[in-house]
């Protein structure tokens, strides 16, 4: 017999009673590829990496302006799903130059003047349709 410490995660009662929901939201875009735009499971919402994205299409080179949009696309994921900014509890940044920080960091301050979630930030090679920032959050819903 298989020791209960080894049982997969959902043979646990009160982890199956939460179905995982595919969350869509119009104002913030298509994902450009095989992946839901968030997903919940219970009270947890996870959203994924946000590009500065306007129809599929950058909205400028500028890093700031692609931080404000993904940051806003994020926020119309986390509000279509009935949270707020305000439940955000972890960001992860991936920048293409870690450089940008502080510039993309003066956005992102803009959206989150108090109440800041935890956040890691990397740099990375490159970014999905040459992207200069992508954004991921996890937010809690409800209570």
């Amino acid at each position: 017999m298989m020791n209960r410490a080894f049982r997969p995660l959902f043979s646990n009662p009160a982890v199956r009673s939460y179905a995982k929901k595919i969350v869509h939201n119009k104002g913030a875009g298509k994902a450009i590829g095989a992946y839901s735009p968030a997903i919940q499971h219970g009270n947890t919402l996870y959203v994924s990496g946000q590009l500065g994205l306007v129809d599929g299409k950058l909205v400028s080179e500028d890093v700031q302006e692609q931080a404000k949009v993904a940051l806003t696309n994020m926020k119309n994921i986390i509000e279509g799903a009935g949270s707020s900014m305000d439940n955000v509890l972890k960001c992860t940044v991936l920048l293409d130059d870690i450089s940008n920080f502080s510039k993309v960091n003066e956005v992102y301050a803009s959206f989150f003047p108090s109440n800041q979630p935890a956040r890691a930030a990397f740099a990375v090679k490159s970014l999905p349709a040459g992207g200069k920032v992508e954004i991921e959050a996890i937010a809690a819903i409800g209570e």
